[in-house]
C-alpha cells in the first residue's frame, strides 16, 4: 500500500511533479512521490486512470475527498453568468477574476514554455483541489510549509491554476512553467477560495 509519506505525482506536460497535503493545516501530512508515477503525462490516455489511484489513496489517508463534487441544485452556467469567471490571457500573461460580473483581480501569470505550451481551455474546473502540493523537478522551493505549488485548482486532466515559490515571482507575466498557470500564491489562494466557496458548477475558467 502506498504511503501517505510516500506518495508522488508527477506531470511532465505541465512541470507538476506534487507532494499533497489535505489543506494548509495539516501539512505535515506530506505526502511524497514513488517513481513509478515520475512519468505522468496529461496527454497519456491512461493519465486519468493514473490521477484516480492518487485520489483514492489521497482519501483514504487524510478521510477527506481530494474533489469538489457538483451541487445538483446549481443551475450550470458560462462564462460571465458563472458567479466566479477567470480569464487567462496567454498573450498577456494575465488572468483576469471576475466575481458575479464584477471584475475584482488582475493578476499576472506564467503559462507554458514552447513544447509545454498551455492549452486553450473554455470549461469548469474539473473539481480536483488541493491547499498544498509540492513539485518534486519544477520549479523548486516551498512556500509557508505549502510546497512549491500551493492552491492548486485543477481546470483539465492534468493543467492546473496554481501559486508558485519566490524564486518564480520575478517570471510572472511571462511564459515560463511547462503547462500549469502560475499566480503569486496570495492570488492563487483568492483563487482556490472562490472555487470552494461557489463550487465547480459556478466557476468558469476560459484560457486563451
Amino acid at each position: 500500500m502506498l504511503k501517505l509519506a510516500n506518495l508522488f505525482v508527477m506531470i511532465l506536460g505541465l512541470g507538476c511533479s506534487f507532494s499533497v497535503t489535505a489543506n494548509s493545516t495539516a501539512v505535515d501530512r506530506r505526502v511524497n512521490p514513488p517513481s513509478s508515477f515520475e512519468d505522468l503525462n496529461p496527454f497519456d490516455p491512461h493519465n486519468e486512470e493514473k490521477l484516480k489511484a492518487i485520489d483514492e489513496d489521497y482519501e483514504k489517508q487524510t478521510g477527506q475527498s481530494p474533489f469538489l463534487l457538483p451541487d445538483e441544485n446549481t443551475p450550470d452556467c458560462y462564462r460571465m453568468t458563472c458567479s466566479v469567471y477567470a480569464v487567462v490571457d496567454k498573450t498577456q500573461q494575465k488572468m483576469f477574476l471576475y466575481l458575479k460580473g464584477q471584475q475584482i483581480g488582475e493578476y499576472l501569470v506564467s503559462t507554458g514554455v514552447p513544447g509545454y505550451t498551455t492549452p486553450d481551455m473554455d470549461t469548469h474546473p474539473n473539481g480536483r483541489i488541493y491547499d498544498a502540493y509540492t513539485s518534486v523537478h519544477f520549479p523548486g522551493g516551498d512556500y509557508n510549509g505549502l510546497g512549491n505549488m500551493p492552491y492548486a485548482v485543477f481546470i483539465q486532466g492534468g493543467f492546473a491554476i496554481h501559486g508558485t515559490t519566490q524564486g518564480n515571482w520575478p517570471k510572472l507575466g511571462h511564459v515560463a512553467s511547462h503547462g500549469c498557470i502560475r499566480l503569486y500564491p496570495d492570488n492563487a489562494k483568492i483563487f482556490n477560495r472562490l472555487v470552494r466557496e461557489y463550487g465547480v458548477k459556478d466557476v468558469w475558467v476560459t484560457v486563451d
